[in-house]
């Protein structure tokens, strides 16, 4: 479905603007002079009249929410469409004086209807839409459509026919299950200084790191992928370290399915059904590399290289020789005088290379990098492809200039040549010269295809697909046949990957020219020659990952440096680590369960604890769960800290394996009270018999409301501590008292009619909305029916209501430990009460005396409601680490409202 823009909330504030919409879907004739009888309008009044909200059908072009108060859609022929416009809004006998108002839009495609359906909500006059089209067209276009859906239905089925043929796959399409991966840290050293960013030039030695992921099937099968997250990427080795860990323990045990070498979505779909992240949560080296050790790991099952997974039909050698080698670009620095640079550019020319990247806007004047380029172009002639690359470095202003002083010289194409990305199309009709997206492809991680729209600009002549930035070759695989279904060229692009990455950019890259091979193919167009792909980074490799490293060598024939798919798959298949490159391996923490036993004055408390990372490790965080959870809850996110902290949780009391008995025995058989104050002593206690230094709690629901109490009574054992959808309790009296009530009746409920039937009436609540509708919601239900003591689990949810709670609004004033509170977007109740809690903490801070040492802050977790650690939690991850980073500097950081990118 084809949506309108959103409404602008202005608009919808005027109430009953009495302003008309009409589409008028015009068809131009086609053999005839005349147009063709129109169409009877009483018939077509079952279109019209749409009312605010509704959906309109325009032709091939989809469905469309509207935001209008009144649409009418009829289909008519005609040549002038005034009077009939003025007929149809206006009927013969009513008041006629606004005709001179209506205003008039011709349409043509589907960008422009969009377009004049966003201006029609900032007129408060009548508008009329004519949408032109052509019977012919719209037959071309179907015709195309047909042989397009005909292509990927051939194409589905050659690769699970491949599949199936040396598999029994199963009924739901699973190929086989991953038994485990491996992650090992590399360190490889680089001949020259990276071109991407300027750097340090007084320096000798550079170096290439990242992880290498081993991913193993139950049949023995390995697939290597390689993160490895540059200067432009958003995300750090630490960051990716963390998420690493966290892929480790969730992926094992995960299936394999047969439908993701079919990419087009099958990769997002799988990482949502079976590893329960949000696609977009994970980083895009990290998604990289993982999509390239599945399909490696495919290919090994069946004895087949990445391009044949990916594209089945075809084998090295194919008689058009195109599935068989890449042509690589040359890359330059452009550092030292126009003449060094020329000179470089010819011996590059020398040894084969037919494409030539050269780095620009670095020297502080765009004539100086003009005359650069003037010199190569003289120097190696005009048969060699030469592209400019500015990496948004320059100004609208300057980018002219440059531009300005080399139209005569036949740049292939210029990438990213000005800072702001909405002056690119400017640029290109300011200058004629042709244009490559690059940095603004990276930028976008969702909604790809919606967001290249706007870039269908003839004067942007190609897309530059980074793979690891942005994030898979699924997602490069989308924008190159959006570019190619442009007329646009797709070149695929390393950022300085080992060889690991490189092979399977090339075959990827060969797997693109295929693609478009068969564009071509089915829109009769003229095919071009292959294009030369940016992975002349290997030039960069002083050393591999592998013993043996990827070789790129002049071909024979051709006398050009080409890609060799064999060599490249060849390389995949006797990959050796080169162990020299290693700094040290992630194989996943084990979890250590035992139980602590702490006594108070009348009762025992027999706690199960769960706690993964080093003991030596003074950073320590403890993780509360909310009711109906255990300690189980946390594993997946305490895996993931686990390289930079100490993590422990436990299972509360009443909750999964914890125990309460009482000291005497006349009161043995009846359990203790509890309440928020005796559970913050009993922790209170643990942590004392744990460490001797202070800690960090985050909770989430009932256990942020513990975590909470905590951070305010017990500051001297506390560092700081994280609420997750979490409250102070209820400043109302009454409130409080209804709440108490309703939670003794739950509770009695609870005991009278079982846990099953309890949580079914518990989760049907608008809270957990977001909940149900992740695909492990009912993993999550299966495992809070474990516990085993509904009596003890139905004290505690009267116990520690909320209603019994006593408030800490007033306490929140004085806070003196260090809060980060994280709520998810969808958790509106309480987004708003964290960011109450926030002003609160920000008030009592700006009359304290500590101001700069203490730190605060509200965070939102997008695509999550009242869980957001298990529906999205890999942003949390990132939250919790930034928290602790800030914990160590001790600096006192009051922040507005941050929402963590997705």
């Amino acid at each position: 479905m084809i949506t309108a823009p959103p409404i602008n909330p202005k608009v919808d504030a005027i109430p009953n603007t009495n302003y008309k919409i009409h589409i008028l879907n015009k068809i131009s004739p086609t053999r005839a002079n005349t147009p063709p009888q129109p169409t009877s309008m009483g018939s077509q009044r079952s279109l019209g009249n749409k009312l605010l909200g509704t959906q309109t059908t325009i032709g091939n072009w989809g469905t469309y929410n509207v935001p209008i108060q009144q649409v009418m859609v009829d289909p008519i022929s005609f040549t002038s469409p005034q009077k009939v416009t003025l007929e149809l809004l206006y009927p013969v006998g009513n008041n006629n004086r606004n005709c001179k108002n209506v205003k008039h839009l011709l349409v043509q495609t589907k960008r422009e209807l969009q377009d004049a359906l966003l201006a029609s909500q900032y007129d408060k006059i009548d508008c009329v839409i004519e949408v032109e089209s052509s019977i012919d067209a719209n037959a071309t276009f179907h015709s195309i459509l047909r042989k397009f859906a005909s292509q990927a239905a051939n194409h589905a089925v050659s690769i699970l026919s491949r599949l199936s043929v040396q598999d029994s796959i199963s009924h739901e399409g699973f190929l086989c299950k991953i038994l485990t991966m491996e992650c090992s840290r590399f360190r490889i050293p680089l001949c020259a200084p990276p071109t991407l960013t300027l750097v340090d030039r007084e320096s000798t030695k550079f170096y290439r790191e990242g992880y290498i992921l081993s991913l193993y099937l139950e049949d023995g099968s390995v697939g290597l992928g390689e993160v490895a997250p540059f200067e432009m990427h958003r995300e750090s080795l630490l960051e990716i370290e963390q998420q690493l860990r966290f892929l480790l323990h969730v992926i094992k045990g995960a299936k394999i399915s047969c439908f993701l070498p079919l990419l087009n979505g099958s990769f997002s779909s799988w990482i949502w059904n079976n590893l329960g992240v949000p696609p977009c949560s994970i980083f895009p080296s990290v998604r990289c590399g993982l999509e390239m050790a599945i399909l490696n790991a495919i290919a090994a099952r069946q004895s087949s290289s990445l391009l044949n997974i990916l594209r089945p039909q075809i084998d090295e050698g194919d008689k058009s020789g195109r599935s068989s080698k890449v042509k690589i670009s040359a890359l330059i620095d452009s550092n030292g005088t126009p003449l060094e640079v020329a000179y470089a550019a010819t011996t590059l020319v020398e040894e084969g290379f037919t494409a030539i990247k050269l780095k620009v806007a670095r020297r502080g004047n765009p004539i100086h990098d003009a005359a650069v380029i003037q010199e190569v172009r003289k120097m190696v002639g005009y048969q060699i492809e030469l592209r400019a690359d500015a990496n948004r470095n320059w100004t609208f202003e300057e980018a002219v200039q440059f531009g300005s002083f080399i139209k005569d010289c036949n740049l292939q194409y210029i990438e990213e040549p000005v800072q702001d990305e909405n002056d690119i199309i400017k640029f290109c009709e300011e200058t004629g010269l042709p244009v490559a997206l690059d940095e603004t492809i990276g930028s976008i991680q969702e909604n790809i295809l919606e967001k290249l729209a706007k870039y269908s600009h003839p004067g942007i002549v190609a897309v530059v697909i980074k793979p690891s930035v942005i994030g898979g070759f699924e997602n490069a695989a989308l924008v190159a046949r959006w570019a190619q279904n442009q007329g646009k060229m797709a070149v695929v692009s390393a950022a300085f990957e080992s060889g690991l990455g490189l092979s399977a950019y090339i075959q990827f890259s060969c797997y693109i020219e295929l693609q478009n091979a068969d564009i071509c193919k089915v829109i009769k167009s003229e095919l071009v020659p292959s294009i030369a792909h940016g992975l002349g980074t290997y030039r960069w490799l002083e050393e591999d990952v592998a013993t043996d490293p990827l070789r790129v060598d002049r071909d024979p024939n051709s006398g050009f440096i080409e890609a060799s798919v064999s060599d490249a798959n060849r390389y995949l298949q006797r990959f050796q680590i080169n162990h020299k490159s290693i700094c040290s391996k992630l194989t996943g923490e084990q979890v250590s369960r035992y139980q602590l036993t702490v006594d108070t004055k009348n009762f025992s408390c027999f706690l199960k604890v769960y706690e993964v990372g080093q003991r030596t490790n003074d950073n320590i965080i403890l993780f509360l769960h909310g009711f109906l959870g255990t300690g189980e809850d946390w594993i997946t996110v305490m895996k993931a800290i686990s390289g930079s902290a100490r993590c422990i949780s436990i299972d509360l009391p009443c909750h999964g394996e914890s125990k309460i008995r009482n000291h005497g025995a006349k009161d043995a058989a009846q359990d203790p009270s509890l309440s928020i104050e005796v559970v913050a002593d009993i922790l209170d206690k643990m942590i004392n018999q744990i460490t001797p230094v202070k800690v960090i709690c985050v909770g989430y629901s009932m256990g942020a409301r513990i975590a909470l109490h905590m951070a305010l009574r017990f500051s001297d054992k506390i560092k700081g501590a994280v609420v997750i959808a979490g409250s102070p309790g209820l400043k109302d009296k009454e409130a409080r008292e209804v709440r108490k009530a309703k939670d003794d009746s739950r509770a009695h409920s609870l005991v009278a009619h079982g846990l099953q039937l309890f949580m079914e009436n518990w989760y049907a609540g608008d809270l957990w909305k977001s909940l149900r509708g992740h695909p492990h919601f009912a993993q999550i239900v299966t495992s809070r029916l474990q516990h085993d003591d509904v009596q003890s689990l139905a004290q505690s949810l009267s116990d520690l209501s909320v209603g019994r709670q006593q408030p800490l609004w007033e306490d929140l004033k004085h806070c003196k430990t260090p809060l980060l509170l994280v709520t998810g977007e969808k958790d509106t109740k309480f987004k708003t009460i964290a960011q109450e809690m926030f002003d609160e903490v920000c008030h009592g801070l700006k009359s304290g005396d500590n101001l700069w040492n203490e730190i605060h802050e509200i965070v939102e977790i997008p695509n999550s409601g009242h869980a957001a650690h298990l529906e999205n939690p890999l942003p949390l991850i990132s939250a919790l680490r930034q928290f602790l980073s800030r914990l160590g500097k001790r600096e006192f950081v009051s922040n507005p409202k941050r929402r963590i990118e997705s």
